[in-house]
């Protein structure tokens, strides 16, 4: 019988942001797999360090960059995780799938995948059930303020600052950022199983819209993968989908592994994030506490602080108090910010100084391109999972960087009001 444990690694994966990345990698520690995320390329003593992983993963931020950008980077990436040599390489997206011609472009990553590995066709699998995201007949839809939406007319993603999305025909969509053909696995021929693939298309979006449907697309890729490697772009739902897989084939131990951490005495958080979603979760904090301190970069430009701000967040760090840095409470306080990989960037760094002043062991940093920007800043080499908090922002463990630290890295639209709280707790 085949194991986990006789091929090493079985996965690996490229998230592009490192919200998602952490995503991924809650998805394989927490149903067994023993997994690493690296916050840059691995070189080999990396590896050696974390020999016994079975999934490695490496952290990017290819989701706010342009086409230009990822042509120069991604295909040495790309070049690494095939040398690592997993039999399924994915290009991890967020199950909202926004994405631009011009910036953060699934299509662009598709083709450099596809050149890399020489994949006759690239499985694409956005849809994330678990997290109330759903692709049927091409279409995408999500969760947000009580009710299911179409994502062109999701309340927080089509007014998504950076990539706002306007199209919910993913073919339609992602046909805009790639010349290459692409085809549709329908959820009536998935469910089915009545169907080929098509061996003329680069593209071959699958639907999901229960659980199942994306561990079927999983079997489907598994048992179609290419040799010696696939590559498959898709969101944590293809990840859950494998791992579903796997399990039914005896694979992985039932009941996964679900660890606990104890309490922090205190928590800062760095939010770059202009949903409603988070506006809530910070609000509720404020009223439970936490200390909270506005970064305006129309005031300070792409600093986005002043020493002020940077020494009532240390004073308030130091009487025990959890502060979170924000720089919005939702959509219509959002602010223009010129450059802002350069302000999250400006922002990691003040975020490390704080880390080392304080001596505080507990950090969250919010908003998927913040938290791709912002990290890069600390110094950390790897992180590892801890333990859950909410679906899709794991509780993780930090290797390297200022000291020891619990780190969480949590999208815009992810958890529940009382977010914060659960950190802390």
């Amino acid at each position: 019988m085949v194991t986990l444990s006789q091929q090493k690694p079985m996965f690996s994966f490229y998230g592009d942001d490192f919200t998602g990345s952490a995503d991924a990698l809650e998805a394989l520690a927490s149903n067994g797999v023993p997994a690493v995320l690296f916050l840059r390329p691995p070189e080999p003593d990396d590896l050696r360090a974390f020999s016994h992983c079975l999934a490695i993963g490496i952290a990017g931020d290819s989701r706010s960059r342009p086409p230009d950008w990822m042509r120069a980077t991604l295909p040495a990436v790309f070049g690494r995780l095939r040398e690592i040599g997993a039999p399924i390489v994915q290009y991890k997206v967020c199950s909202t799938f926004d994405s631009s011609p011009e910036i953060g472009s699934i299509g662009c990553a598709l083709e450099i995948g596809q050149d890399v590995f020489g994949a006759p066709y690239v499985p694409v699998v956005p849809a994330a059930p678990y997290l109330q995201r759903y692709v049927a007949f091409g279409n995408l839809f999500a969760a947000g303020e009580g009710a299911i939406h179409r994502i062109d007319r999701h309340p927080t993603m089509q007014r998504h600052p950076v990539t706002p999305m306007v199209e919910s025909d993913l073919l339609l969509h992602l046909g805009r950022q790639t010349s290459r053909r692409l085809a549709l696995v329908n959820i009536l021929a998935l469910r089915a199983n009545m169907f080929a693939f098509a061996t003329s298309a680069a593209g071959v979006l699958f639907d999901g819209v229960e659980p199942s449907d994306l561990e079927q697309a999983a079997r489907l890729v598994w048992e179609h993968r290419h040799a010696p490697q696939s590559f498959v772009v898709g969101s944590s739902g293809f990840t859950h989908g494998i791992l579903e897989y796997w399990r039914a084939q005896g694979w992985l131990p039932e009941g996964g592994f679900c660890p606990s951490a104890q309490p922090a005495d205190r928590v800062l958080v760095l939010s770059g994030s202009c949903s409603p979603v988070t506006g809530r979760q910070i609000c509720r904090a404020l009223r439970a506490g936490f200390h909270g301190i506005r970064l305006n970069p129309l005031m300070t430009g792409n600093q986005g602080y002043d020493a002020s701000v940077e020494s009532e967040a240390l004073e308030q760090l130091g009487a025990g108090r959890s502060v979170i840095l924000y720089s919005a409470l939702g959509p219509e306080d959002d602010v223009a910010v010129a450059d802002r990989p350069a302000f999250a960037a400006a922002t990691g760094r003040m975020l490390r100084r704080l880390i080392q002043s304080s001596g505080v062991g507990r950090v969250a940093i919010v908003g998927g391109d913040t938290a791709s920007q912002a990290v890069q800043e600390l110094g950390i080499q790897a992180l590892t999972f801890r333990a859950p908090i909410a679906p899709g922002a794991p509780l993780c463990r930090a290797h390297g960087g200022p000291h020891e630290l619990d780190l969480v890295l949590k999208g815009g639209h992810v958890g529940s009001e009382r977010f914060f709280d659960d950190v802390l707790q």
